[in-house]
């Protein structure tokens, strides 16, 4: 089966879900875009995570060319790439609730309060794609 120019190793939509997303970076840096507002290579560079430049350089072309981000130059700063979630980038938002509440629950507790108190997690989704939405204009 072929996904852009990837290939999967069978017709198991799990196992075809971490064909595309279950490398150790990939979520990493949707994370970064969604939660934190990240969107230069410097800006994920800089992040606690640490990821190498040529691995995070990697991560962005394959989701870009799996059409989960964009890659947009700003009229007043031509230099600076600016990566943008598309609605398909947005759609992992639920995946990546539910793996902060099951690590939240079974291996480290975290401070933050939309985890920490979620009873709804659709409505959190809704809020985390909003808040981003709001911080995040794509041209």
């Amino acid at each position: 089966m072929l996904f852009g120019d990837k290939f999967f190793r069978c017709n198991c939509p799990v196992t075809t879900a971490l064909d595309i997303v279950g490398d150790k970076w990939t979520l990493v840096v949707i994370k970064l875009m969604l939660i934190e507002h990240k969107k230069t290579f410097k800006e994920f560079s800089e992040s606690t995570e640490s990821i190498a430049p040529s691995i995070l350089s990697n991560r962005l072309k394959s989701l870009e060319k799996m059409g989960f981000i964009v890659k947009q130059k700003l009229p007043d700063n031509q230099k600076s790439n600016h990566y943008f979630l598309t609605e398909k980038g947005l759609s992992l938002t639920p995946v990546i609730i539910e793996l902060a509440l099951w690590s939240h629950h079974n291996v480290k507790a975290v401070d933050d309060q939309d985890i920490a108190t979620v009873t709804d997690k659709k409505e959190l989704g809704l809020l985390i794609m909003k808040r981003y939405k709001s911080k995040t204009a794509i041209l």
